[in-house]
């Protein structure tokens, strides 16, 4: 499976100018993907004013994705701000070729900017099943939460979109290969890059981990579109052979 990992700028709560300038960056490059993946909040940047932002899973952005889906045909995953029965969320949306959807909502809630207090906690994990692997999608501060991410479905992708700030960036690729190797599992992260409008900077740091612990890609610290191709069958066999996975702790997570 080949995946595009799009590190970008976000224009501060200004849908209208990132899809058009995602649609440049998805536009322009010729190689054929099975899926896309764009930040956290990539529609906004990470604000905490949803109010100025937010739209319905039947808004113009979801639209725009499934458009985008479907004349590309691959699949395009990233989170966006929904509002929903009076709630806010930070929403990861997985949409297929077919312009089909599954969703996670993001269940860590980032309590030093006051996420908690503004938008609603997930509860459920998700596991996308795609073009042969199992696929888990986490969105930013669930990345310090190994209980959470935790392997216990056999995914063979683990997937993070986020805002993560330039000053944490070591935990950031820390963290990103300990998941990979605990997890037994390609590990992928997408980061924005840029200030945004409360004057973080973010420098990206998009990466892909192979299931020991190797970069396939090293962290990247420009905008662009960085492909990486996925091995299904070397993942198998690495798993069958050192089977790590067989000796894990049995628990039950509350969440």
């Amino acid at each position: 499976m080949k995946i595009a990992l799009l590190q970008t700028s976000i224009d501060w709560e200004n849908p209208l100018e990132n899809r058009s300038h995602l649609s440049q960056k998805i536009t322009g490059f010729m190689e054929d993907v099975d899926l896309i993946v764009l930040p956290e909040m990539f529609s906004s940047g990470f604000t905490m004013n949803p109010k100025a932002v937010a739209e319905t899973m039947k808004g113009e952005t979801i639209s725009w994705l499934q458009h985008l889906a479907k004349a590309k045909n691959c699949a395009i995953t990233g989170s966006l701000i929904i509002k929903e029965k009076g709630n806010f969320y930070n929403r990861l949306v997985f949409v297929f070729p077919d312009g089909k959807m599954q969703h996670y909502d993001k269940r860590h809630l980032f309590t030093l900017a006051g996420e908690d207090k503004i938008y609603t906690a997930g509860k459920e994990k998700l596991i996308v099943e795609y073009k042969g692997f199992k696929i888990c999608p986490l969105v930013c501060y669930d990345l310090r939460f190994p209980v959470f991410a935790r392997n216990v479905e056999n995914y063979d992708v683990l997937l993070y979109v986020a805002n993560w700030p330039k000053v944490r960036t070591n935990a950031w690729d820390i963290l990103l290969k300990a998941r990979a190797v605990e997890n037994m599992c390609y590990t992928i992260g997408v980061n924005r890059v840029g200030v945004d409008g409360n004057n973080h900077e973010y420098i990206g740091h998009s990466q892909a981990i192979d299931f020991l612990g190797n970069y396939i890609i090293e962290p990247q610290e420009t905008e662009g579109v960085f492909i990486v191709e996925l091995d299904k069958k070397k993942l198998d066999e690495t798993r069958n052979k050192l089977a790590f996975l067989d000796d894990k702790d049995e628990f039950k997570l509350s969440c």
